[in-house]
């Protein structure tokens, strides 16, 4: 067959000039698309690349320090170190725990805490703590093993610390790991870089005021995500400081004079309101729950009879006994129902008419004759039981709440109990059941359905300390003003006013019943006089005996007969020095039996430093306030007591 070169020719032309065109197609395609790339989603593909390159990061604010009244340091920040996990960055998450777990000791808890942190809500690239308070060892051990953990971060973080421990822990509180459901009621995006907010105490109420402002950061990494370079950075603003009105010397006196036992303490500066000791005993410590606390530990606060993490000073809710008999007295004085001429007999029981129950006092075969004077001093209850019949509940309620009994007055402290002041109207809504005149015969001594907390004692005796004026209890001082925050801090019901003093019709009953209070404690028949045997200045006191389990008619209270979880509790009210009163006391000692022999010696004690061994605290020179006051009418020669008024005194 000949060629063709005519037809070749044309065949190798078509061929070229197809495979140019398809060339210039391609090329045209190519350059369209560079210049899409490039010109006009530049900037969308630029974001792209920042971000694989440049992160924003929230950085944590420095929580605020708390200090006592004496600038002493009781909640601080300190550096510990903790392995955390970014998921995103992690191919297989149970080989990389594993694999840590191969490296440093973790145990079953902390990885399931770990799982549970990880399907919390959190923002991508987060890292989530698998341990934290890592020791060196593990550090370096971590350190080195670095390359093949990718995802696995070692950092440092600030994590508080509560330098005394149990000492403080009802009163500061504590914080823990941040959760759903305080992420709902707070600021998400100012909580955006903080692991812990307050949970209890000071650390919950003044959350807002210790925990600052959120900064940002811009940070450049590489492909495995670790931090090459800040490239900008706005700085968190720290948490403001908060001085308190606690003194840790006056509560280390209160908890070593507790010894052990189980009950609280609440001391307050009437003068100004501040708390001076707030103890509640047993205790626990905090520093456990801060970076989470583990099983065992917690069962074994938890499961305890003493339990310890309840918070008696606040929460616990007790009658008063007789510590209320000087604020019934006021009432009888200030109606009329009594004056200070009225005695009665005290046989040791008193009956009310058509009714064949004995309400016994204290003392078997009872006080002889007394009048009110005597029945505050010698905590006759006889007496107390006519005047309260003829004051009836509506006049007793009235001017118990005139003390804060019953009502929930304290400006920073968002965990106590209101308790229970008995009315015609409370018993009709809680019993269903009218008002009884044996009712008020019991409400008349602190018994039956009344129930108070410590604070609210505490309260009530600086305002009787005071002569009627009131000031709200409270445990912050200072708040310091923070750097560069302008915004003001409200802290809740700090504006709200002082609750109206209380005002006699006749003044001159202060004196009076006060006077008897005096004599509790420096009286010959006073049920408290051991207390206050030898003192170089002058205070006053009431004590009390609450009854735990209720006793038989006919039948005498042995306390050796019951469990010591059955015995009566102990209570004291009490104030000091007498004339320029520094600092006002309520105590109770649990199953401690009674108030004088048990609860009165914690508040000499209690008197003792704040007056004489603390002058150098802000107290406008407590020591010169000392008065002897040796010449009062109602001080009389000190008589120790008998071993049966050591026992069973209400005091």
């Amino acid at each position: 067959m000949l060629k063709d070169p005519i037809r070749e020719k044309r065949i190798f032309t078509f061929r070229a000039i197809l495979a140019m065109l398809l060339i210039i197609v391609m090329a045209s395609v190519l350059v369209v698309r560079v210049y899409y790339l490039q010109v006009v989603d530049y900037e969308h593909y630029t974001t792209l690349s920042d971000k694989n390159r440049m992160q924003l990061q929230s950085v944590a604010p420095t929580r605020g320090l708390i200090y006592d009244r004496n600038g002493i340091l009781l909640a601080d920040n300190q550096p510990v170190f903790s392995v955390s996990i970014v998921k995103e960055r992690v191919e297989d998450l149970e080989k990389t725990i594993a694999k840590i777990g191969s490296i440093i000791e973790l145990s079953d808890e902390q990885i399931k805490r770990f799982d549970k942190r990880l399907n919390n809500r959190r923002k991508p690239y987060e890292p989530v703590p698998l341990k934290s308070k890592l020791s060196e060892r593990e550090i370096a051990r971590l350190s080195v093993n670095r390359h093949l953990l990718p995802g696995v971060e070692v950092e440092a973080e600030l994590v508080r610390n509560y330098p005394y421990g149990e000492l403080m822990a009802h009163m500061l509180g504590y914080v823990g790991r941040i959760n759903i459901k305080e992420l709902k009621r707070v600021d998400a995006a100012n909580y955006s870089a903080t692991n812990y907010i307050g949970k209890l105490g000071v650390e919950k109420f003044y959350e807002d005021v210790l925990h600052g402002k959120v900064g940002h950061q811009t940070v450049e990494t590489n492909a495995r995500g670790r931090v090459l370079r800040v490239l900008d950075q706005v700085p968190p603003l720290p948490g403001r400081d908060i001085t308190l009105s606690i003194d840790v010397r006056l509560q280390q006196v209160a908890v070593d004079a507790m010894g052990g036992r189980r009950g609280a303490v609440v001391a307050i500066n009437p003068e100004t309101g501040g708390i001076l000791a707030l103890v509640s005993t047993p205790s626990f410590d905090p520093n456990l729950f801060v970076t989470g606390i583990d099983h065992k530990s917690y069962a074994s606060l938890r499961d305890s009879l003493d339990i310890p993490l309840f918070n008696r000073a606040l929460k616990g809710q007790y009658p008063p006994g007789s510590t209320i008999k000087p604020i019934i007295g006021l009432a009888g004085l200030d109606t009329a129902v009594v004056n200070r001429q009225t005695k009665i007999q005290d046989p040791g029981w008193y009956q009310l008419k058509n009714d064949e129950r004995f309400y016994r006092d204290w003392k078997r075969y009872g006080h002889g004759v007394v009048d009110l004077y005597d029945s505050i001093v010698e905590s006759c209850d006889t007496f107390f039981y006519d005047m309260a019949f003829k004051l009836g509940v509506d006049r007793m309620s009235l001017y118990l709440e005139k003390f804060g009994i019953g009502s929930r007055t304290a400006i920073d402290i968002d965990e106590d109990r209101k308790g229970i002041l008995p009315s015609r109207g409370w018993k009709r809504g809680a019993k269903g059941l009218p008002w009884f005149p044996g009712d008020s015969l019991n409400m008349g001594i602190g018994q039956g359905f009344m129930l108070t907390t410590p604070l609210q004692l505490a309260t009530a005796t600086a305002v009787l300390a005071n002569r009627g004026r009131w000031h709200r209890p409270h445990l912050a001082l200072e708040i310091s003003e923070g750097v560069s925050q302008d915004e003001s801090v409200e802290i809740p019901r700090m504006h709200e006013s002082e609750p109206p003093d209380v005002i006699l019709n006749n003044p001159d009953d202060w004196d009076y019943i006060l006077g008897s209070m005096k004599a509790v404690m420096h009286g010959k028949k006073g049920t408290a006089r051991s207390s206050g045997l030898n003192s170089t200045y002058k205070m006053a006191g009431k004590t009390g005996t609450a009854q735990v389990v209720g006793i038989k008619q006919g039948e005498r209270y042995d306390a050796e007969a019951l469990a010591e979880r059955h015995r009566d509790h102990a209570l004291f009210v009490g104030f000091a020095p007498y004339e320029m009163p520094k600092i006002a006391v309520a105590i109770i000692v649990e199953n401690g039996g009674g108030g004088g022999s048990a609860a009165a010696p914690v508040a000499r004690k209690i008197f003792d430093a704040w007056v004489l061994d603390f002058p150098e605290t802000d107290q406008e020179e407590a020591s010169s306030s000392v008065i002897l006051d040796s010449n009062s009418n109602n001080d009389q020669t000190v008589a120790p007591l008998t071993q049966q008024e050591f026992n069973h005194s209400h005091g």
